[in-house]
C-alpha cells in the first residue's frame, strides 16, 4: 500500500498542467469583474483566462473550457493572437487533465497556429507548450521535450519566467519518467527559479514539490541523511506558501502538498518514531479535510486516509485501519470516473486485512473487486492506448503531409525561378539575336554604300587619267608648234645677222608626271555566340502507405490484433520493456510474440524485425 502511494504521489505533481497569473481573486470575484460595467471587451480574453484556469484547478473542466473558449473567441475577434493562443493553450491542458483526447491533437494545433500568427516570441513559446503537452499526453517524451526546447528557444528574444517555469517543469516531467536523476534536479530548479519571479504563487508550490522530488530521486540513490531533509524544506516552503497567500495556492494543490509530507514522514522515518508518525497523522488528516467540499478529489483524499490505515496497522489498530481503507473505499466508488490506480490499491489493502483477520470471505470478495477492476483499468488503458496511437498516428501522417507541401512548394518555387530565368535568358537571346541582325543589316548597307563609293571614284579616276592624257598631247602638240616657229624665227635671224659667231642653244622641257592611287579595304569579322540552355526538373515524391494494410498484405497467415498492436509498439521504437508494460505481459512473451509475427510475415531469422517495420513505415 505505501509504496503505490508514493507512485501516485508523483503521478499527481506530475499532472499539474498550466495557470494563469493572478490567482488572488476567488471564481465569483472574476466572474463579477469580468461582467462589470468598467472592463472594456478588449481586456476580457486575460480575465476570462484567469477564470478558467480556476475553474481547472477546482476540476470543473467544463466550465474551464467554456470560459477559455469565449475568451479566444473575443480575442480573435479584436485579432489578439497571443492572447488567442494562451486561450488555446489552456484548452489543450484542460482537455489533457480530463483525457478528451479526441480533439487534443485539433486544440494544441490550433494554439501553435494562432502563436505563429501573432508574430510573438512569447505567444510561440505557449504554442510550443500546447504540443509538448499533447505529446505529455500520448507519452511521446522525445517530442515533449523537443517542443520545450523550442519554446525555451523563443524566449531568448522576449523573456516571460511563467511560460519559462512552466516549460521547465514540463522538461523536468520528462526526464522523472525516465529516472533521469540529474537532469530531474536541473530541470526542477530552473523551474522554480522563474516561478520565484513571477507571482502565482501555486505555481511556486507546484514547483517546490518538484524539487522536493528531485532530492528524493537523490536520497534513494545515496541514502544521505541531508537529501531526505532537503524533502522535507521544500514541502514546507510549499506548505507556508498556501498559510502566506491562502487566496493565491489552490486546496487541491495544498491538500497533495500535505499528502507528500505525510509520506514521507511514512516512508522514510522508523516506525518508533512518534515524532514523524504524529505529523504523518496531521498532515494526512489535514488533507482528507481540505478536500471535503472540494469535487472529484476521491483520488486524494482515499490516499490519505490509506496512510491513516498505515500508520494504525503499524500500532497493531486493525478495527481503526478498516474504518480508514472502508472509508477510502465508499469515497472511490462515489466518483463517475475513479481512479483505479488508487481504488485497486484500497481493494486489495482490506483484501489483505481481511485475510490477516482470517475474514477469507470478505477476503476472497475484496480480491475478486482487485481482478474486476484491474481488468476495468486493463481495458480503459487499453482504449486509452488506442486513442494516444491514432493521435500518434494521425500527428505523424500530418506532419508528413506539411513536410510533403512543404517540398511541393520548394519544388513549385524552384520551377517558378528556373522557368522566369529562361524567360530572361530567352528574352536576352532574342534581343541579342535582334542586335546581331540590325548589326548585320547595317554592315551590309554600309558595304554596299562603300562599293558604290569606290565604283564612282574608279569612274571618275578614269576619266581624270584621260583628261590629263588630252591635256598632256595638247601641250606637246603646242610645244612643237612653239618650236618649230622659233627655228624658223632663228634661221631667219641668222640670215640677217650672216656673220654671226655663236649659235643659239636649243632648249628641251620634258614634263613627267605620274600620279598612283593606294585604295585600303577594311575587313570587320564578326563572332555570334550561341547559348544553349537545359531545363532541370526536380521531381520529389513522398508516399506514406497505410501501415497496417501493407503489413496485412505482407503476411503469410493472418496477423492478430495483438499481432498488430505489437508491429505498432516496434514501428514508435518502443523496446520489449516498455511493450511488456503496455501491454500487460511477460517481456518473454514479447520476445516469442516477435518470433511468431516473423514467421507469419515469412522473413528469415537474420532479418530484423524493427528494420523490416520501418521500411515498410517509409
Amino acid at each position: 500500500m505505501k509504496s503505490a502511494l508514493h507512485h501516485f504521489f508523483i503521478y499527481m505533481f506530475l499532472c499539474v498542467g498550466l495557470s494563469c497569473p493572478a490567482q488572488s481573486l476567488y471564481i465569483d470575484s472574476l466572474r463579477q469583474t469580468i461582467a462589470g460595467k468598467g472592463v472594456q471587451e478588449k481586456s476580457k480574453p486575460a480575465l476570462l483566462c484567469q477564470l478558467a484556469e480556476a475553474y481547472r484547478i477546482n476540476r470543473d473542466y467544463t466550465a474551464a473550457e467554456k470560459s477559455a473558449r469565449h475568451g479566444a473567441r473575443i480575442a480573435i475577434h479584436y485579432k489578439n493572437y497571443t492572447e488567442a493562443a494562451k486561450a488555446y493553450t489552456l484548452i489543450t491542458v484542460i482537455k489533457g487533465n480530463n483525457q478528451q483526447l479526441a480533439t487534443i491533437k485539433q486544440v494544441s494545433d490550433s494554439a501553435l497556429i494562432l502563436a505563429q500568427q501573432s508574430g510573438n516570441p512569447v505567444a510561440m513559446a505557449y504554442g510550443y507548450y500546447a504540443q509538448a503537452f499533447l505529446y505529455k499526453t500520448v507519452e511521446n517524451q522525445e517530442k515533449r521535450i523537443h517542443f520545450c526546447q523550442l519554446g525555451l528557444k523563443q524566449l531568448e528574444k522576449s523573456s516571460d519566467p511563467y511560460i519559462a517555469s512552466k516549460l521547465y517543469y514540463q522538461l523536468y516531467a520528462a526526464h522523472s519518467d525516465w529516472n533521469n536523476t540529474a537532469e530531474v534536479s536541473k530541470y526542477a530548479r530552473k523551474a522554480t527559479e522563474n516561478a520565484l519571479k513571477t507571482k502565482d504563487y501555486n505555481l511556486l508550490s507546484t514547483s517546490y514539490a518538484a524539487l522536493s522530488v528531485a532530492h528524493e530521486y537523490n536520497y534513494n540513490a545515496s541514502k544521505e541523511k541531508p537529501e531526505l531533509d532537503s524533502v522535507l524544506f521544500y514541502l514546507h516552503k510549499a506548505e507556508d506558501l498556501y498559510s502566506q497567500h491562502p487566496r493565491q495556492v489552490s486546496k487541491y494543490t495544498h491538500a497533495i502538498t500535505c499528502v507528500n509530507i505525510a509520506n514521507t514522514y511514512l516512508k522514510y522515518f522508523p516506525p518508533n518514531d512518534q515524532e514523524a508518525e504524529a505529523k504523518a497523522v496531521y498532515y494526512a488528516k489535514s488533507a482528507a479535510n481540505l478536500l471535503k467540499d472540494v469535487p472529484n478529489t476521491q483520488e486524494v483524499t482515499a490516499s490519505s486516509l490509506g496512510i491513516l490505515s498505515e500508520l494504525a496497522s503499524r500500532k497493531g489498530n486493525t478495527a481503526l485501519a478498516e474504518t480508514y481503507l472502508l472509508e477510502a473505499y465508499h469515497l472511490m466508488k462515489t466518483g463517475e470516473h475513479p481512479y483505479y490506480y488508487t481504488l485497486i490499491n484500497v481493494v486489495q489493502a482490506l483484501s489483505v486485512l481481511y485475510k490477516q483477520q482470517g475474514d477469507f470471505k470478505k477476503a476472497l470478495a475484496f480480491q475478486e473487486e482487485v481482478t474486476q477492476y484491474s481488468n476495468k483499468n486493463f481495458n480503459e488503458k487499453q482504449a486509452l492506448n488506442a486513442q494516444k496511437l491514432e493521435i500518434q498516428f494521425e500527428t505523424e501522417k500530418k506532419n508528413n503531409e506539411v513536410q510533403m507541401l512543404k517540398e511541393r512548394e520548394s519544388s513549385r518555387k524552384m520551377q517558378t525561378y528556373l522557368y522566369a530565368c529562361i524567360a530572361i535568358a530567352s528574352l536576352l537571346g532574342l534581343l541579342f539575336m535582334f542586335r546581331s541582325y540590325h548589326f548585320k543589316l547595317r554592315l551590309s548597307l554600309q558595304r554596299e554604300k562603300q562599293l558604290q563609293l569606290e565604283n564612282h571614284e574608279s569612274e571618275m579616276q578614269i576619266k581624270l587619267e584621260k583628261e590629263e592624257k588630252a591635256r598632256l598631247k595638247a601641250e606637246q602638240q603646242l610645244l612643237e608648234a612653239q618650236q618649230q616657229q622659233l627655228q624658223k624665227e632663228a634661221m631667219a635671224n641668222a640670215l640677217q645677222l650672216e656673220h654671226k659667231n655663236r649659235v643659239l642653244h636649243t632648249i628641251k622641257d620634258r614634263l613627267g608626271d605620274d600620279n598612283s592611287l593606294n585604295m585600303q579595304k577594311i575587313v570587320k569579322e564578326e563572332i555570334v555566340l550561341d547559348n544553349d540552355f537545359e531545363e532541370a526538373k526536380l521531381q520529389i515524391q513522398q508516399i506514406h502507405p497505410e501501415f497496417f494494410n501493407l503489413l496485412t498484405e505482407k503476411a503469410l497467415k493472418k496477423l492478430s490484433l495483438l499481432d498488430m498492436k505489437l508491429c505498432a509498439y516496434l514501428y514508435l521504437k518502443m523496446d520489449t520493456r516498455q511493450i511488456s508494460q503496455l501491454m500487460h505481459i511477460e517481456p518473454k512473451s514479447v520476445r516469442m510474440s516477435r518470433y511468431r509475427i516473423k514467421q507469419k510475415l515469412g522473413l528469415d531469422k537474420e532479418v530484423d524485425l524493427n528494420a523490416f517495420l520501418h521500411q515498410l513505415g517509409s
